[in-house]
């Protein structure tokens, strides 16, 4: 009997319920209240979609209520969308919200820069209006639409894309990347209007692409540049006044410019410099959230350097921030910074000279199982140890450091040759006698003037930031006659110069 009662008390609810009449509302009187008054969406490129942004709209009352009409300033001609509670559209009626209660509108823009101004910037405007008349309330929107050189493959009739082609598999499948050759109006990139690259954009043989100080290169998700056989690629870029604006500096990044994705490694692809590419030269530049920064095989076969790099920072690549693979490279003042694997990785020999470099890894994203330098004078694949000679891997006055133990992996077949000096260095390494490598870094040949596990003293080392102050380990280790003139922000060096690509400073005191 009492379940028997329970069961009809139950139904009892239910039926009153399905004929009770919907909550009954007030209209809105202007009350409302909002997480914002204006919402700033963050700049985007002409006609790239922006993130999605949110405002909250709160009822405080204790009343349910009704906005009789929620809807763009702009109307149906708006370049701003919204979703407002799960519903899409520029105009809404009868939106209700409960008693201290709120609801969430959705807003993103997509604006082609043409329609509006001749100039490069455009400051996008409109209103999220809630009611009419005297009860009338606003939320202000405000974007700025950034005009560039959009540079992508060509789609053709049949939905396929232009591709490049690197040979073929196994399995005599051939081997395709989306991505188109640069044409000759192509090959000087300036510092105009920023650049935004869909696809890989490649160098042809025997063209060099040119990129003036100053230009900004922007890579879609899975994009980049290949420099082809006999072709180079010049960064021209130069100091930089204003060390937070860089307006001489050229800046390889991805093509999301909101703030939330200013750090995010892995947003596109790499700058990618094939067997036979020649007389690269990388000056003053940032690359910066790439997969691989520089991905550079083999060399030219000269008694030159295949890729110079001077002044110049790589950091937040998801995998490796240089990759080199039998390849012949100089670099100075150069700085390596987080990465997902190695900062450096010098792969299957090849010839290296670096000299007042930092490389610094401090990745926190995942776990790491590389070090920060990785030297081998092999490459192993699952069918096949492929090995070649190491010339040389010079470094003089380098910091190499990071968040493990052991930032320094020397792995060496007895079939080739394998050449490493580290003068003047300073070097994370510790092993605690666990699977210890046998490094003696008494040893003079290999490590004359080096020191081992003094802490550089970073100024913000999560954030990329690796300058020095007078307590570094790395203040006065440099040998004079190999030293750098300068360091990498224009600094001379002084009669006892520092090791790494910075210069000592006095950190500014903390607020």
């Amino acid at each position: 009997m009492r379940y028997l009662y329970s069961l009809l008390l139950l139904c009892s609810i239910v039926l009153w319920s399905s004929c009770r009449n919907d909550f009954e509302t007030e209209p809105s009187t202007g009350n409302l209240q909002f997480s914002r008054d204006t919402v700033y969406l963050d700049t985007v490129f002409s006609n790239i979609g922006s993130s999605t942004y949110n405002l909250k709209v709160y009822n405080r009352s204790d009343d349910d209520i009704t906005i009789p009409t929620i809807q763009l300033a702009g109307g149906e001609s708006s370049n701003y969308r919204l979703n407002v509670d799960g519903l899409p559209g520029k105009s809404f009626e009868n939106i209700d919200i409960l008693a201290n209660d709120s609801i969430f509108v959705f807003i993103e823009t997509t604006a082609n820069i043409e329609n509006f101004s001749n100039e490069n910037q455009f400051l996008l405007t409109d209103a999220i209006e809630f009611d009419t008349g005297a009860n009338q309330q606003k939320v202000e929107l405000v974007t700025l639409i950034q005009d560039a050189v959009f540079l992508y493959p060509e789609k053709f009739d049949d939905g396929t894309t232009e591709s490049l082609s690197f040979g073929f598999d196994e399995e005599g499948n051939e081997i395709l990347i989306e991505g188109f050759f640069l044409d000759e109006t192509e090959l000087t990139f300036t510092n105009e209007k920023p650049y935004v690259i869909y696809g890989y954009a490649a160098v042809p043989g025997n063209r060099t692409l040119n990129i003036e100080a100053g230009a900004r290169v922007h890579f879609h998700e899975a994009s980049g540049i290949i420099v082809a056989q006999d072709g180079s690629l010049h960064v021209n870029g130069m100091l930089s006044n204003d060390q937070e604006a860089l307006e001489n500096e050229v800046i390889f990044e991805s093509d999301r410019l909101e703030p939330d994705f200013s750090e995010i490694p892995g947003q596109w692809g790499a700058i990618w410099l094939t067997a036979g590419s020649t007389n690269n030269q990388i000056n003053y530049a940032t690359i910066k959230n790439a997969t691989v920064g520089i991905l550079t095989e083999s060399n030219d076969g000269t008694s030159n350097p295949t890729l110079t790099i001077n002044n110049s920072k790589i950091y937040n690549s998801s995998n490796a921030g240089l990759l080199a693979r039998t390849g012949h490279v100089e670099g100075n003042n150069l700085v390596i910074g987080s990465a997902g694997q190695s900062s450096l990785s010098l792969s299957l020999g090849g010839q290296y000279n670096f000299t007042n470099c930092t490389f610094a890894n401090y990745w926190t994203g995942s776990y790491r199982s590389l070090p920060t330098v990785l030297i081998e004078n092999y490459l192993e694949t699952p069918e096949q140890i492929f090995v070649s000679d190491l010339i040389e891997a010079n470094f003089n006055n380098c910091i190499i450091y990071g968040n493990e133990n052991r930032e320094l992996v020397l792995n060496e077949r007895s079939e080739a040759e394998y050449n490493a000096r580290f003068e003047n260095c300073l070097i994370r390494y510790n092993d605690f006698g666990f699977g210890s490598q046998g490094y003696d870094f008494d040893d003079e040949n290999l490590f004359p003037g080096t020191i081992i596990n003094v802490n550089p003293n970073f100024y913000n080392p999560q954030e990329n930031e690796f300058m020095i102050d007078e307590e570094s380990g790395a203040n006065s280790l440099a040998n004079p006659s190999t030293a750098t003139n300068q360091d990498i922000l224009g600094t001379p060096r002084s009669y006892s110069p520092d090791s790494g690509a910075y210069e000592s400073i006095v950190f500014p005191e903390e607020d």
